[in-house]
């Protein structure tokens, strides 16, 4: 009778021992000397978890427990890890220095680069943005400001249930990664704040933004030049700037946007809807395969816009007009309320008129009346009921 209870817990035994091989190792900041009050920097600690994590060949997590954590200026390099398996677990909050001034000119507040298959979940970044913001208000000199998480030259990232608080300026920056997914991220700043975009998105490849939600002062999403398959859906923003892709332009030789998707999200309040930008400056750039689908707008300024005419205060731009191409354009079942009259914007470039726009089951509004809509320089095709009334 023993020996049967023996060979029966056989198979129990080998569970747990492989169970325990498989636990990732964990580094507890706490641990390693991280205080939970706000106030005592705490950046040593946190790096300390990184180098330990970097030098383990197995999955390893990096564990926030609750609390408030102060952070300076934190760059987490994964050049040299032998890690790519990392994952960083926050159930607590990472607070910046409350004096713009430390982080101000650094660039980045938080800032992982070149590394592979980093996870991070939960947890909230306060940027500590408003005195900042303030000091600009103000007419002062004041620090450019410091995006609050940067991700570098970076493949194979997770952002799961991230919350950015008040960020000095843009709250999560994507450059130059391959194949990296943001998923319930929530991003809260007053709509008046200055240059606090989402997320921005930058000479890469595969992002996927999913179910989040953006607050903030200038554009929800923005996607910069050298952006590939890009897919945003269920996403919420209002109030801000809308998603934009751009602005695009600047440079004479710049890389294109293409193959990109927004759908089934919800623009409230916002100043604009879905809007390509470009600078009226000489540029070998272009913008193709792009589809708006699904999309709702409550009482938004411009709710569809193309503005490739953009030269604010006419500085560097004067008298030009924009070499970027844009092409194959859809907007697809895309209806609600413009708070302007005028809901289609498509304000194309004079030397390379947009081509390939559609216009598909478009239904905006303006005070219980169809909008109305402009096109200059726009070539294409309506299909399906569209009000405003056709330009195309």
């Amino acid at each position: 009778m023993m020996r049967t209870t023996s060979l029966l817990a056989l198979p129990f035994l080998f569970m747990f021992f492989s169970a325990s091989l498989a636990a990732p190792l964990t580094y507890n900041v706490q641990s390693l000397g991280a205080r939970p009050d706000g106030r005592t920097d705490s950046t040593k600690s946190f790096m300390n978890a990184w180098t330990a994590a970097c030098a383990s060949a197995k999955p390893t997590m990096i564990y926030v427990p609750r609390g408030r954590y102060l952070l300076r200026s934190a760059f987490f390099d994964g050049q040299l890890c032998k890690n790519s398996a990392i994952t960083i677990r926050i159930d607590g909050t990472l607070v910046a220095p409350s004096d713009y001034n430390v982080n101000g000119n650094a660039g980045y507040w938080i800032k992982f680069q070149r590394v592979n298959g980093l996870s991070i979940y939960g947890g909230t970044l306060d940027g500590q943005g408003t005195g900042l913001w303030a000091c600009k208000a103000s007419g002062r000199s004041c620090p450019t400001g410091a995006t609050t998480l940067g991700i570098d030259n970076s493949n194979n990232v997770i952002i799961n249930g991230l919350s950015s608080l008040n960020s000095q300026i843009i709250h999560i920056g994507i450059v130059g990664c391959q194949n990296v997914k943001l998923q319930g991220v929530k991003v809260s700043a007053s709509g008046r704040s200055p240059n606090t975009d989402g997320i921005h998105v930058q000479s890469s490849s595969g992002v996927t933004i999913l179910n989040s939600h953006f607050a903030t002062g200038d554009d929800c999403v923005s996607i910069g030049p050298g952006s590939t398959n890009l897919w945003v859906e269920n996403v919420s923003c209002g109030p801000g700037h809308g998603i934009s892709i751009g602005s695009l332009g600047w440079d004479l030789q710049e890389a294109g946007v293409q193959n990109v998707t927004v759908k089934s999200s919800t623009f409230t309040g916002s100043q604009n809807g879905v809007r390509i930008k470009t600078w009226a400056r000489s540029s070998n750039g272009f913008v193709r395969d792009v589809l708006f689908q699904h999309v709702v707008m409550i009482n938004v300024q411009n709710p569809i816009i193309i503005d490739q005419n953009y030269c604010p205060h006419n500085n560097d731009c004067p008298n030009q007009v924009s070499g970027v191409k844009i092409s194959d354009v859809t907007y697809q079942d895309i209806h609600g309320t413009s708070a302007t009259p005028i809901a289609v914007n498509l304000d194309c470039s004079k030397k390379y008129p947009c081509s390939g726009i559609r216009l598909e089951d478009v239904r905006l509004t303006y005070k219980d009346q169809p909008a109305e809509a402009s096109c200059i320089n726009a070539g294409g095709s309506a299909s399906g009921l569209v009000e405003p009334t056709r330009c195309l």
